[in-house]
């Protein structure tokens, strides 16, 4: 990939990981899911909650990674010119 598109990555997903922090927390608030014998159930918002909160630091580590990918490739284009 080149370096414009490790930037992009990069900045997608570290928007993800703010847009999953409050996805989880919309979730996690939405305690009057009707499950599926009719009841409701606020565990299960809770565990969606949680379970999609849990993929915010997965992308804060993925945006780090494309960023550092990106800024190896200036490194190597300039020593290069």
């Amino acid at each position: 990939m080149n370096e414009q598109t490790n930037r992009l990555l990069s900045n997608v997903c570290f928007a993800m990981g703010f847009i999953s922090i409050g996805g989880s927390i919309l979730i996690w608030q939405n305690k009057g899911y009707e499950g599926k014998s009719g009841s409701r159930d606020g565990s299960h918002a809770e565990r969606m909650g949680i379970f999609v909160g849990l993929w915010a630091p997965t992308f804060f580590v993925l945006s780090t990674r494309f960023e550092e990918a990106a800024l190896r490739q200036t490194v190597e284009r300039e020593a290069k010119a």
